[in-house]
């Protein structure tokens, strides 16, 4: 990628959000609000995860709604504007739910983007589906998720659609005959991934050669990695945030094991390259994220992004960016700011948006219909894979 400062991400990051009150212990912050002007606003609920595990994700999709929210708001044509409630759901499950029902029964929210996870989602998503409002995720790439109900979106890449585009560009480039596969299996999205993947490589005539598994805040891999490196395959696949996935690349280097790691979603956050150093060079994965890609769109929210927060970018950022802007497309074009299923509905067919990850729009099941890039980690940063 470019240049990044990504030692000091989370240092500005966190400031930033303190700042704006955004932390835990202030639930319900209001951004972004169009109180005191003219004309009408619609009230959208924010669900992220900008502290505990995995904050690293949260914080930046809290900057690309925030920074949404903003241009929205101030632009002259924008006839609705958004009034924010935010909730830090901490990554947890409980909060997640808690913060839901605070959403939909008391702040009256007409939607919902987030929350972070996709455990998340599979736990509160249910709330929503089962009140009417839409909830709309940006990180949650599960098997499954959309399948809660038709309240329920993403422009989050599933992982059945992200998984089968890099392990085939990397064959095309590698033309490996093994793999190994080592999975976090006490996530939702990380099992559900696990399955996409032996799908895939039966399909492919793939030998999988070792399955490993571990658990969220593990650090210790050396007996997995053991067994895969006896194993010896040709390239190594790993379900994951980014915690546990730089443990695992720094890890497995250290054992002098040279394979590509194909990476999945949690790997996109520049928190796997700046902890796993050196030993993230060979990663791969795909994102509908480039900052090189040379649109309008994308140029001018990442100089808007650099300008506000005096950072990178990351994928996360941009995607919830792109789905703040989606919502509010829905909300004008709908021309309601308190009729759910209408505004349910117009969001449904929108077709032809373009934003900061490229064209996009929802196929039948509110999945994303869009492009990717594969992305490869060379000295320190993400390139495309030629």
């Amino acid at each position: 990628m470019m240049d990044k400062k990504w030692m000091k991400r989370l240092a500005a990051a966190g400031a930033a959000l303190m700042i704006a009150g955004a932390f835990a212990g202030c639930g319900g912050e209001k951004s972004g609000s169009a109180s005191g002007s003219a004309g009408q606003s619609a009230k959208i609920g924010v669900l992220e995860a900008t502290s505990g595990p995995g904050a690293a994700y949260g914080i930046a999709m809290k900057e690309g709604v925030d920074l949404a929210v903003e241009e929205i708001n101030s632009n002259p044509n924008t006839k609705i504007k958004l009034d924010i409630a935010f909730y830090d759901t901490k990554g947890s499950k409980t909060e997640a739910i808690n913060a839901m029902k605070k959403l939909i029964e008391q702040d009256k929210v007409l939607a919902i983007e987030g929350p972070t996870f996709s455990g998340e989602m599979f736990a509160a998503g249910p709330i929503a589906q089962q009140s009417g409002v839409v909830a709309f995720g940006t990180g949650t790439t599960a098997p499954g998720i959309t399948d809660i109900g038709d309240y329920i979106f993403r422009n989050a890449i599933p992982g059945k659609m992200a998984i089968p585009q890099t392990v085939k560009k990397a064959h095309d480039k590698l033309g490996f005959k093994t793999a190994a596969i080592l999975y976090c299996n006490n996530n939702d999205q990380m099992v559900g991934e696990n399955g996409i993947y032996q799908e895939l490589f039966k399909e492919m005539g793939i030998d999988i050669v070792a399955t490993e598994t571990f658990a969220e805040k593990d650090t210790d891999f050396s007996a997995q990695l053991t067994k895969i490196q006896a194993a010896n395959p040709d390239i190594i696949c790993v379900a994951s945030l980014y915690q546990e996935g730089a443990l695992i690349a720094k890890k497995a280097r250290d054992m002098g094991m040279t394979q590509m790691i194909i990476g999945n979603n949690g790997f996109n956050s520049p928190e796997y390259i700046k902890q796993a150093g050196e030993a993230a060079d060979g990663t791969l994965v795909a994102t509908p994220w480039n900052p090189e890609r040379q649109t309008e769109k994308a140029q001018a929210f990442r100089k808007a992004f650099i300008a506000k927060y005096n950072h990178e970018p990351d994928q996360f950022s941009a995607q919830a960016y792109d789905a703040m802007y989606t919502l509010h497309q829905a909300i004008e074009q709908s021309g309601t700011t308190t009729d759910r299923k209408k505004f349910r509905d117009t969001l449904a067919g929108i077709k032809g948006f373009e934003g900061a990850t490229g064209k996009f729009e929802f196929d039948e099941n509110r999945d994303p219909k869009m492009e990717l890039d594969i992305l490869q980690v060379k000295n320190g940063q993400w390139v495309p894979l030629e």
